[in-house]
Formats: C-alpha cells, structure tokens, sequence
C-alpha cells in the first residue's frame, strides 16, 4: 500500500485543477508544475527555482523567526521582510525616549545597526522525501503507537546524520497528507541578525487594524535587517568580529512595475492550512468557534485601545500585543463570511456523500466519513471550552504570567519578570479580567468550571468587579519590586496561583483529551486523504502548509467583492494622502512624506505622476508568508507579501480564485520610502535594479 500511495501523490502533481492558480507546492516537487507555470510566463527553468546542483532562488530565501519569510536583497547580507515580522524586534528597542515605533530607525553605517537576541533566519539546504526510511520497519499490523514509535526512531537517526553534514545545521521531518508522506527539511542557521532600518509605524503600519485584510492598502509594511557570519561566512554568535553574510544568491530588484496580467509567484514559508477537512470540522469553524473568539478579542481590544489612546507609553507597551491580537481577530470574521458566501459546508457534505457511494464496495473507507463524523462530534464540547478557556481566563496577563513564573527555572525569573512588566499595564489587565471572565460565565457550561471558580462565584455572589479588586489589589504578581521580595511559599498560596493551577489544571485534562481525539481523527485522514485521491483522479492536490519553503504562483488581477464593484490591482501615493488625518494615529503620516507629495519631488520611483504603493495577485498564501518575495517572471524582485484580502481569507479552508488575492507591497514604495522619506539611500547602493530588457543574473 505504501508504494502504490507514492505513486499516486507523484501522480496527483501532475493533474490538473478547474481552480486557478491554488496550490502551495514543494520546490522538490516544482519540476512537475514547471511547463505548467512557463504557459503562464515564467522565463525561468525548474532549476532555477530550486535546485542542489546550482545556486537558485531558494538559497536567497530565509525563514524570518520561526513565522515569517525573508529574502536576501544585497550581497552583503542585507534582508528585507514585512515590518510586522520585525515589529517586536522594533518595539524591543523603543522607549519613550527612542520611539521607533513612532518614528522609524535607520542605521546610517554598520556600527549602528542594532543586535536582536533570540532572532534567527534559516536557509533551506534540502528537502527530501524520506518516506521510506522513516517507515522502515512499519508493518500493516502494528497499532498507531506502534508506528509512531517505528517513525520517531527513524526519525531521530535520519535527523542526526543530516545535522552532521553542515555547521549550525537543524533538521525537521513532517508528515504531508496526515502522515502518508514525510518529508525531511535541512536547514542552516544563522543567529547574528541586526536591525538596520525599519519606516515609522505611520507608513509601516498605516491603516493599522482599520485597513487590515483590506483592498485597497497603503501599508508600507517593510523592515530591514542584516544578517553576520563569521570570518569564514558560517553562521556564529553576536560578535563585534562577525561580519556581513555573503549569501549564494540574493535578489536583483525589478523597476519595470506591474501590470494586470503579468506573471507572479510568491516563494516562502506558509503557515497552516486545513483544506481537505470535513464539513463538520468546517461548520464548527464557521458557525461556533469563530464567533467566540472574535466577541471575546473585540473586548480585549477595545479595553487596551482605550488605555492606548491616553498614553504614548501605554501605547507603546501595547502596540505589538494589540495587533497581535487584532490580526487574527480580523482574519477570523473575512474567513466566516467567505465560508458562508461560497456555501462551503454544503459543498463539503455534497462531496462526503459522493465519496460514502464510491466507497460503499471497498471496505478500507466504507464507513470512514461517518466514523471521522462521530470523532469531531464527541470532543466539540470539549474542544469548544479548551479554545474559550485559552481566550479568556489565560488571556489575563498576570494570571498567564504568574503561572509561567513559578513553572520558570529560578535563575531565569529575573530576566523573565523584566520582560513581563516592561510592556504590562494594570489597569488594562484587570478591566480585561472582568470582560472575559464573565463572557466565560455566560458561554462556557457550568461542567467546565474548576471548583476553584465555583467557590469563588459564590464567594463573590458573582461580582467579577469585586473578585477582581481583591485579586490585584492582593496579588504579589501585581508589582515587580513585591514580586521578587515575596517568598516562594507564599507565591504559591497567591490568589493569581491559585487561579491559574485550578483553571489550567482541568484544562490539561481537557486538552488531553481533545488531543486523543484529535489523534484518532488525523489517523482517519490518513485513509481518508488517500481514498480522496483515488476517489478524485481529476483533481489537485498539494500538501497543506506546516512553515515549509512553498511556491504558488499566479498573476496580478484584481477582483469583484461585490455587485457593481471592482477593484483594480494596484494603489498608489494618491491613496495615502487621501486617507492621511494628522488627528488619527494610524493615518498621521510623517510630516516628510507630505513635503514630498506637495513638491511632487519622486525622483526615479514616480510612475503615472505618483509613486505605486501595493498590488494584488492570485497566489495562493496563508500566515507565515508574510514577508515573502513576490517575484516575476524572470526571477526578480517586485514584491514583498504582506496580507491577503479579506474577502478571500478562507482560502486556509477553500480557495476561490474570483476573489482570493494576495497582496504586496511593491518594492519600488520602498525602495522610495528609504531613499526619499529616511534619506538612507545608502542602503541603496548596495543593491542590484534591474529595468526593461534587463538581465536575469543568478547572483553568486
């Protein structure tokens, strides 16, 4: 069965689909969707994309951090990615004194650019389909835990030997198709990486949650950063000796533009997507666990939006949390409505039933929709209390951070409570408190309360006002200075202790048990996922995303939200200055940038009079592209991915190419806000532009 599978997912890159342009495939695999991908306008070959004979396109390719992308835009290490990748790294570095946030950071020489600890960038070495090897030994009559153990095994020597063959090499093996293929991913790690500029937050964040999701975008959503090596360019420690990484291949940067029709693919690290699951699973998405989490972020957002909004310290203490928070909040209401606009679950059940037909004479997925059904109804309740528990009662800062305080090695308390309370703000924490706990009260069943609480209601005859004056007037969690004089014994009798073991004691049991659910529900996908490709012969199919290197690809289009409504592909200046107000933050922008919008003083970057600012295109991206190069045709740079449309952000469960758009910033707004509105235009000439007619060199 093993081998016969493996033919037919080498089979299914080579089907094609009636849904334009989705799809997040494997560069291993890119060869198979290369003819595909020239008929559409690439002038590049299967090996230029990805290749371990000869520098391609991949080797100027990084994750960001562990949920971001990156790419290599100047032989002397210098990367560039979304500035709401590098935004804790930014805000890290902000003070009211030195508010970058609000004002930007440009290291104008290389002593300036600031070090970043904790951050790391990983190049893909290799993948590799290590199947075989990983399920050496596996027979058809061991149980699950069997296997897992037969592939952890495997696992672990395969890993091993693959860490050994390079310096600071790191390995992963992932299962693709709920475990009927595993890949191994090498990657080289670099942990040297500087901050060298980053716009202010009035042009990085323009629009802020407001235009979120939202076309058209006026977001110059960039951030710089420089990677160091050692003398040797291997990847080292932060060292004044260290000096800049000489990269195999980074991107020549294109002036030519976009235009509605041209060619694009985005190559990057997708996140996570879910697109075979049933309609059920689609359902509960849709229709229950959504609209929770969004009533329960909106309260939170509200509250620290107050406090934000009275004071700039807060305001910077709350930045990165707030849009943290506001990101998936607003993804989650576009994914609903899209689900319901395309009639999703109904589809899904259609296809079910299809497939319970086909299945009905063979007895190896006979059954298996039903029996995946009554798996997904049996845990929902719990499932549905574990996703409210996690945001509400452990949104509360101090109750979250009091836990991991006493859980935290002793010698690392200190550092811990240092970041804790640099960006922590009582009121807000508390006001948020009295919010979330009592929407639990409301939706959560009486079952799933810890005793504790039960108590603790009757106590307070349900006054959350009153239980919360009491827990952070009483807490030693509540002041850094009683935190680290209060004795260890006593912290483990504080009502924020007390609170965060009872809740998240029975919720470990909880979580448990949705996690053995969850496990005999991925092992039905397994058969599922395959009968689904016999079942399918004509359709698509390509593994969903786990932060591994992808490639999608597709044109620049814009698209219909709406009858009577359409969106052109592209924005410009224009936009910002229409939407620019001095009285609200997040269109305030920099005084600079209105000098040159009334002195029309564009230099090489005007096009059409203005100066382009982002645009859209049909490929197929989820969380963790963020900051991925938007490349065209001949291989160069003239994008950086940063959202997608809010129409269009159920594509993580159903892709619908009338609507699902990526959008970019267009390299050529940034290339203008560094040289025009930072006057760093010495970051500049380290870089390669390419115009028409230019050459495509593959940097070495």
């Amino acid at each position: 069965m093993k081998k016969i599978f493996l033919v037919l997912f080498a089979t299914t890159l080579l089907t094609f689909s009636t849904r334009a342009d989705e799809g997040m495939w494997l560069p291993s695999q890119i060869s198979e969707k290369i003819k595909e991908m020239q008929e559409k306008g690439l002038e590049l070959s299967a090996a230029d994309l990805y290749s371990l004979e000869q520098v391609s396109l991949k080797d100027g390719i990084v994750q960001f951090g562990r949920g971001c992308t990156g790419e290599l835009i100047s032989a002397e290490g210098l990367l560039i990615t979304n500035h709401h990748c590098g935004y804790g790294q930014i805000q890290a570095h902000s003070s009211v004194e030195h508010d970058y946030l609000t004002n930007g950071f440009w290291a104008m020489n290389r002593s300036e650019e600031l070090p970043n600890p904790g951050l790391t960038v990983r190049f893909l070495v290799r993948m590799e389909d290590v199947t075989e090897a990983v399920l050496n030994g596996y027979v058809s009559t061991m149980s699950e835990e069997q296997r897992l153990e037969t592939v952890a095994k495997n696992s672990k020597k395969i890993i091993e030997e693959a860490q050994k063959e390079g310096i600071s090499y790191s390995a992963d093996i992932l299962p693709l198709f709920y475990g009927n293929v595993y890949y191994m991913f090498v990657y080289q790690v670099f942990s040297d990486v500087r901050l060298v500029g980053a716009p202010p937050s009035s042009i990085g964040k323009f629009g802020g949650d407001t235009d979120n999701w939202m076309w058209p975008r006026h977001t110059g959503d960039f951030s710089i950063f420089r990677i160091y090596a050692d003398k040797n360019n291997n990847p080292a420690p932060y060292s004044e000796e260290n000096v800049p990484y000489r990269p195999k291949h980074f991107f020549n940067i294109s002036l030519d533009g976009v235009q509605e029709g041209d060619f694009t693919f985005v190559y990057g690290f997708p996140g996570s997507t879910r697109e075979y699951i049933l309609s059920s699973e689609v359902d509960y998405i849709a229709n229950i666990s959504n609209p929770a989490k969004i009533d329960l972020r909106t309260q939170r957002l509200d509250i620290q939006r107050k406090y934000m909004e009275s004071s700039p310290a807060v305001r910077i203490q709350y930045a990165s949390k707030n849009a943290g928070i506001a990101n998936a909040w607003k993804k989650w209401q576009g994914e609903a409505k899209g689900i319901k606009r395309l009639e999703t679950v109904a589809q899904k059940r259609a296809l079910e039933e299809s497939f319970k037909s086909w299945a009905a004479d063979k007895p190896q997925y006979n059954g298996l929709v039903e029996k995946m059904d009554s798996v997904i109804l049996s845990y929902r309740d719990e499932l549905f209390a574990t996703e409210y528990f996690n945001e509400s009662a452990l949104s509360v800062e101090l109750v979250r951070f009091a836990g991991n305080y006493l859980k935290a090695d002793p010698q690392k308390r200190e550092q811990l409570a240092q970041s804790f309370y640099k960006d922590f703000y009582l009121p807000i924490d508390k006001e948020i408190f009295v919010a979330v706990i009592n929407s639990f009260i409301r939706d959560v069943d009486q079952c799933y309360y810890p005793d504790y609480f039960k108590a603790l209601l009757e106590k307070y005859d349900s006054d959350l006002n009153a239980m919360a004056q009491e827990f952070f007037s009483n807490t030693a969690f509540a002041d850094q200075q009683r935190l680290q004089s209060t004795p260890e014994e006593i912290l483990s009798n504080d009502v924020m202790i007390l609170f965060y073991n009872a809740f998240n004691d029975l919720y470990r049991e909880l979580g448990a048990k949705v996690t053995t659910s969850v496990k005999e529900l991925n092992l039905l996908y397994r058969s599922y996922m395959r009968g689904l490709m016999e079942f399918q012969t004509d359709r698509l199919f390509y593994p969903d995303a786990n932060l591994t290197l992808r490639i999608a690809y597709g044109e620049v289009k814009g698209y219909s939200p709406a009858d009577g409504i359409y969106y052109h592909p592209s924005s410009s200046l224009e936009g910002i200055m229409e939407k620019d107000n001095p009285e609200i933050y997040d269109y305030n922008i920099p005084q600079r940038l209105r000098d040159i919008y009334a002195t029309k003083d564009y230099g090489r970057w005007e096009e059409n009079g203005s100066v382009p600012v982002a645009f859209i295109a049909t490929n197929h991206t989820t969380g963790g592209n963020s900051g991925s190069p938007v490349i065209d045709a001949e291989g160069n740079l003239i994008g950086i991915n940063f959202d997608r449309v809010w129409e269009g952000t159920m594509s993580d469960i159903v892709f619908d190419p009338t609507v699902c758009r990526n959008i970019a910033l267009d390299i050529r707004y940034a290339l203008f806000v560094i040289d025009k509105v930072a006057g760093a235009s010495h970051l500049l000439d380290e870089m390669v532009f390419v115009e028409e007619n230019g050459t495509n060199a593959m940097n070495e």
